[in-house]
């Protein structure tokens, strides 16, 4: 089976948010378990130029159109081919289209007003290049978020007839359907004036280009559509989460599927990580204590191992819940002489509250407001819970790095949270965090007391913390998935049937 993700980020040449981690992360776990994957992206200029010294041109001079009726407006790109990159136990490779005025000389991966431009050149492209060139050709295609949504249209309309294209299958991967286009313009315009993706995409150059909602166009034109967790499936087919397609998620509800992203097991590595002040397994869980004292230092707390630490770590904006916090901070630090740890950048006003909440609460606060990749080990290693209390979450990674550490999760019950975390039960001492249902301070209130309650009986504690560290979120076991989604959209296009070998789908919530 030969797959090729076309996407804007892949670590380590782009990594802006998850997507950068998944798109370095599946490809791999797909090529272990026997896939032939591979990534298409473009060639940034902010690509380190050593990561790039054993790529080789594999085209140059591709002629790409961006107006069907003026050849003279065609770019000219080239494809550079980089074999077995990044991890050499699962090599993958990856192809990076050349531009200079588009990719090469901007610093940074999003951010321009052209991006429709940009990520469309891009979509266009990968399809010009597969049909051009005699070196690879995919069976399936993984389009991911509204920056390749362009591609399953051009795929389904402009090629349609190539081919060598003809017989490929699309797939489309929502990661968060809050973006739809690089302005998000359809927040804010009458229902009337949105683009309702049945016209053909206009020349690059269109003036209307900017107001094409290439999400929407990547739903509607994909053979599957995929999101990245179950309960965020079903979610985004309401009103509340669906930003205006949830009705078109819902028209294809036989053919849109929940798979929960995995988490980098090696790089997360309790017991190896030599970030940690002490090394620990599910066995010498007693260890943390040690971890939970340097992160007291680390951050100028009183150095306490009988403390209960609260950690976060955060994008600072008010999808992640912090304005949850600012009503009740003090009341539980008060109540609880706790300690409270929170590293992340974003919202202004956030920071200025976290701000204020450390030079209140000197002595139980702490907020890192720069960005420092060392400090997430410290605080899942240390921290006896963390703090999730996000608005919504499509899948989220935190809460499987601090449950690998033993740092017990309190979620809002939403999204990816609601799948990977089950809420404790003292009576018969099940799951595996905290959650609460409502977007709300009070029950965010009422589960850090009923975490610092549960957290004084240590033997049932550490139990806790084993059943949450013992929870599988490989990769290799969302890859089997996935495998199983890909075998189901090669045999829709083989049979060309609409229906398929159906796979357990998401339900409309009653």
């Amino acid at each position: 089976m030969k797959v090729l993700f076309v996407t804007t980020e892949e670590f380590p040449f782009a990594k802006v948010g998850g997507l950068g981690e998944v798109m370095f992360s599946l490809p791999r776990a797909l090529s272990r378990a026997g896939c032939d994957a591979r990534v298409f992206m473009p060639k940034y200029g902010s690509i380190k130029k050593e990561l790039l010294e054993m790529a080789k041109y594999v085209y140059e001079g591709l002629t790409v159109p961006t107006d069907p009726e003026r050849a003279t407006k065609d770019l000219v790109c080239n494809v550079l081919k980089l074999e077995a990159a990044g991890d050499p136990h699962s090599p993958v490779t990856t192809y990076f289209l050349e531009n200079q005025e588009y990719y090469e000389l901007r610093s940074n991966v999003y951010g321009y007003k052209d991006d429709n431009l940009r990520f469309a050149l891009l979509s266009r492209g990968c399809l010009e290049f597969l049909n051009s060139t005699d070196d690879w050709l995919p069976d399936i295609i993984v389009a991911t978020d509204w920056m390749t949504g362009y591609l399953p249209n051009y795929l389904k309309t402009d090629y349609k007839d190539y081919v060598h294209l003809k017989n490929i299958a699309i797939v489309f991967s929502i990661h968060n359907i809050f973006s739809q286009g690089p302005s998000r313009r359809h927040r804010f315009i009458p229902q009337t004036e949105l683009d309702d993706g049945h016209g053909s995409i206009p020349n690059l150059f269109s003036e209307r280009m900017p107001h094409i909602n290439a999400m929407r166009r990547g739903i509607m034109h994909s053979d599957l559509v995929n999101t990245v967790s179950p309960t965020y499936a079903k979610e985004i087919m309401t009103h509340e989460f669906g930003e205006g397609l949830d009705a078109l998620l819902a028209e294809k509800m036989d053919k849109f599927v929940g798979i929960l992203n995995g988490m980098d097991y090696e790089t997360m590595n309790p017991e190896k990580d030599t970030n940690l002040a002490k090394n620990y397994n599910l066995n010498s869980i007693g260890k943390r204590s040690g971890n939970k004292i340097d992160l007291q230092k680390r951050f100028g707390l009183p150095e306490n191992e009988n403390a209960f630490v609260v950690g976060m770590v955060s994008r600072l904006d008010r999808q992640k819940g912090l304005i949850l916090l600012e009503p009740i901070i003090g009341d539980f630090l008060k109540a609880t002489n706790s300690q409270m740890i929170i590293v992340g950048t974003g919202d202004s006003q956030i920071m200025d509250f976290l701000h204020s909440a450390q030079n209140k609460y000197p002595d139980n606060m702490r907020a890192h407001l720069l960005y420092d990749p060392i400090l997430p080990h410290i605080i899942y290693g240390g921290a006896d819970v963390v703090l999730i209390p996000s608005k919504f979450e499509p899948c989220g990674l935190t809460q499987m790095e601090a449950m690998r550490y033993g740092a017990v999760p309190i979620a809002r019950k939403t999204g990816g949270l609601a799948d990977t975390i089950e809420d404790f039960n003292p009576t018969n001492e099940t799951g595996t965090g905290f959650l609460f249902d409502e977007f709300d301070s009070m029950q965010l209130l009422i589960s850090l007391i009923r975490a610092f309650v549960n957290w004084k009986h240590k033997k049932s504690w550490a139990e806790l913390q084993k059943r949450a560290m013992s929870v599988d979120f490989s990769w290799d076991h969302s890859a089997k998935e996935y495998i199983v989604l890909f075998e189901r959209v090669l045999k829709m296009k083989k049979d060309k049937d609409i229906n398929g070998n159906k796979l357990p789908i998401p339900t409309l919530p009653s």
